[in-house]
């Protein structure tokens, strides 16, 4: 299914992805509440929306499943990988993005700068 909820089919997930999940992704306890391939197309609709990990819509699963396996994948280095690796079979297209930082002003007392009491400690 290639929609805009699921961008990759799941043939091509389970073909180019899958192997490489299955060997860095070892973790013993229970089976996984959500699959790969779901958690998957989630955290990329969080990278394209922007929307923040509580906003994930439901039908890919809990928003906090959703992110703690993407740090875990993050800081082990396999989400990268994986993108590489689709990448290079031009499953997917990484284009530069440029991020909008609001900036917002705020009272000029907002700031916590040290007071002159906490300077003589």
């Amino acid at each position: 299914m290639k929609n805009r909820h699921y961008p990759l089919k799941e043939c091509d997930f389970i073909k180019i992805i899958e192997p490489h999940i299955i060997k860095y992704d070892k973790r013993p306890g229970r089976p996984a509440s959500i699959s790969h391939y779901q958690f998957f197309s989630a955290v990329l609709y969080v990278l394209r929306t922007g929307i923040p990990w509580r906003d994930v819509p439901d039908l890919y699963g809990h928003w906090h499943t959703i992110y703690m396996r993407f740090k875990r994948w993050s800081e082990n280095g396999l989400f990268w990988n994986l993108l590489y690796r689709l990448q290079q079979k031009k499953k997917i297209k990484m284009d530069c993005t440029w991020v909008d930082s609001t900036t917002v002003a705020i009272h000029r007392h907002g700031s916590g700068s040290l007071k002159k009491r906490d300077l003589n400690r």
